[in-house]
């Protein structure tokens, strides 16, 4: 684990100890596919299939330890719960027979596995899980909440995204502000907090066993791809960090292709959802 904050803040301890986990999605072939700005449809459909059994497994698991002293804290299942906006996302892109069409995959499996094994056994741990999703979903559904669904040529409804609507939040930085609050009224002892820091790590790996199963679809996937000839960090300026950041567009003629907007969203989207790529910028922003 990495050297932790001297604060007992768990917020704190989660920001600095999974920073290293963090940066490997930064350099996974997804990631670098993030700056280069190409992306591929079936691997976003399959990305939202995972998510939709995780968070099935995820949010099961937190409404049966909702009393929990470790979990109540954190529940907050009107503003963040994110599994029936994901049935309608399958939905949308599947159609009516969507559930007997999709499946987990074995990375998938492995980490509902591990949900449901900590809420059995040390319901506390769920904490961890909960940071590296919800606070990187929350940051990135801010940007594509506003500009996805006219540059992916979605519904203005919001169909396809709706996984990246809040509705239940009014303000997503006050939100996420009262989110570390709440991580931090958590009471535990520091060997405790070392335990949820450990088991975010392990959130973290079972994302990048995502990451390169998507990144094996990809290489022989026959679906459509987009691309372009300049990076996202050329676009998005040098200092760039967060892939959420606003960027210009350039768009296509050609109707095989996407805009350029539309593949950063999807790829950015992607590194988020899978690997919480935005969660630990987003619990150190003011």
């Amino acid at each position: 684990m990495e050297n932790l904050p001297s604060s007992a803040d768990l917020s704190e301890m989660l920001a600095a100890g999974t920073k290293e986990s963090h940066n490997k999605t930064e350099i996974s072939q997804l990631g670098r596919d993030f700056y280069r700005g190409i992306v591929q449809k079936d691997i976003f459909k399959k990305g939202i299939e995972a998510l939709y059994f995780i968070y099935s497994a995820m949010e099961d698991e937190l409404e049966r330890n909702k009393d929990h002293p470790h979990i109540a804290p954190i529940y907050f299942p009107t503003e963040l719960s994110r599994r029936e906006a994901l049935a309608q996302d399958l939905q949308y892109f599947y159609g009516a027979d969507w559930e007997s069409l999709i499946g987990p995959s074995a990375a998938t499996k492995l980490w509902v596995k591990r949900i449901h094994e900590v809420g059995k056994k040390d319901p506390g741990m769920l904490v961890a899980h909960c940071y590296v999703r919800y606070i990187g979903d929350l940051s990135g559904g801010h940007l594509l909440n506003n500009v996805a669904k006219r540059v992916l040529r979605l519904p203005s409804t919001g169909e396809g995204l709706k996984f990246y609507q809040f509705d239940g939040i009014t303000s997503h930085k006050g939100f996420k502000q009262l989110y570390r609050s709440k991580l931090n009224e958590v009471d535990v002892e520091m060997e405790s907090k070392m335990s949820i820091v450990d088991e975010a790590i392990r959130a973290y790996g079972f994302s990048l066993k995502i990451i390169a199963e998507l990144e094996e679809i990809g290489k022989t996937s026959k679906g459509e791809a987009a691309g372009f000839g300049h990076s996202h960090v050329d676009t998005m300026g040098g200092d760039a960090k967060c892939p959420f950041s606003a960027g210009k567009t350039a768009a296509s003629e050609n109707a095989n292709y996407t805009s350029h907007i539309p593949n950063q969203l999807a790829l950015a989207a992607l590194v988020a959802i899978f690997a919480g790529f935005t969660a630990w910028y987003a619990l150190r922003a003011p």
